[in-house]
């Protein structure tokens, strides 16, 4: 119980990257090898998914090649003076970029600039000693970013999906309620950052279980969550439509308008379900949505304004708008419902 706590409290990432900095340091005093470059790569190497720091570090260790190589270089022309830190970060930099090893130029850089610092003469010798301090804080990044505290993105996207279909469900009803419409963009924006960071840590897992155990079932399982996911990105899609719309200048009568209200508000409740479940009076008021939405597809409203024409108006499109969620919602309903047989099965 105290571990689960303590690594909630400060987070296994930080966790790894401290003992990566231990066992780094540790190692390189045994070998009476200069610490203070295995560290900076152990630190600045601990990954989100052990498949990035095998794949990261196989990127790494050629780019700190490349950056060591120019600090001996300069270092061995110009001494320790500003022009050749300047030269051999830059060129670090440029080459690492031409070789398309981006994600080495940080420890690379950090090893040339911080080798000019530290080396006085034995150029060869300084570069085969860096070269080893780094390959070991790599390695030792590596091993205990795949052995110690694994990371369970799985639980995570499950927890963000559901809390990102109570926020939707919370933003439509405050767009019904006729809220603020700054106010209203704000926390769509802020959803929508959300669910690039819920994809990206549905990613991190798929990289995980090419090096982990698991099961078919634990996939199949993580496959629905995904598909939530990517319905979330639909529903968001409809809101942005919404949001620049005013549900009061629809201009029905109140019983109209009402319909609207009453479904919309039933929509956002069944989006916070996490089962997504629809009941009879929920079906209702859709066919009454459906039947408002033949009898005034055909109508065109003049905005008064500027007398312009519309297309299409801003009831019909609201109309439209909560008729495409419905449609997304019957999906979601569908799939939580094998979700919940295959479970029971």
């Amino acid at each position: 119980m105290k571990k689960i706590a303590l690594n909630k409290w400060i987070g296994g990432r930080v966790i790894k990257t401290g003992l990566a900095a231990f066992v780094t340091a540790l190692i390189c005093n045994i070998f009476n090898l200069p610490a203070l470059f295995a560290v900076i790569t152990a630190i600045v190497t601990i990954e989100p998914t052990a498949s990035d720091s095998i794949k990261k570090g196989m990127i790494r260790f050629p780019a700190a090649m490349i950056g060591a190589g120019f600090a001996m270089l300069f270092e061995s022309f110009l001494g320790q003076s500003s022009l050749a830190y300047a030269l051999a970060a830059t060129l670090t930099l440029a080459v690492c970029h031409k070789l398309r090893l981006d994600v080495g130029m940080l420890v690379a850089t950090l090893t040339a600039v911080a080798m000019i610092a530290e080396t006085e003469d034995q150029f060869l010798n300084s570069f085969f000693v860096r070269l080893s301090t780094t390959l070991i804080g790599l390695v030792v990044s590596t091993v205990i970013n795949f052995m110690i505290l694994p990371p369970h993105y799985n639980d995570m996207v499950i927890k963000k999906v559901d809390q990102l279909y109570i926020g939707s469900g919370e933003l439509l009803k405050k767009f019904i309620e006729g809220k603020n419409s700054k106010g209203l963009r704000i926390e769509y924006q802020r959803l929508s950052k959300e669910l690039e960071r819920t994809f990206a840590l549905a990613q991190y897992q798929r990289e995980e279980w090419k090096y982990r155990r698991h099961n078919l079932k634990d996939i199949q399982k993580f496959g629905i969550v995904v598909k939530k996911l990517e319905y979330h990105q639909k529903i968001l899609y409809h809101f942005g439509n919404l949001l620049y719309l005013n549900i009061e200048k629809t201009k029905l009568p109140p019983e109209q308008s009402g319909t609207i209200i009453d479904s919309a508000t039933s929509i956002a409740a069944i989006l916070k379900d996490p089962r997504h479940k629809m009941n009879e009076q929920h079906n209702k008021l859709i066919e009454q949505l459906e039947s408002l939405f033949i009898s005034e597809r055909d109508r065109r409203d003049v905005t008064e304004a500027s007398k312009v024409k519309r297309h299409i108006s801003q009831r019909i499109t609201v109309i439209y708008e909560l008729l495409a969620l419905e449609d997304v919602l019957e999906d979601l309903e569908r799939i939580s419902h094998r979700n919940q047989r295959d479970e029971i099965g």
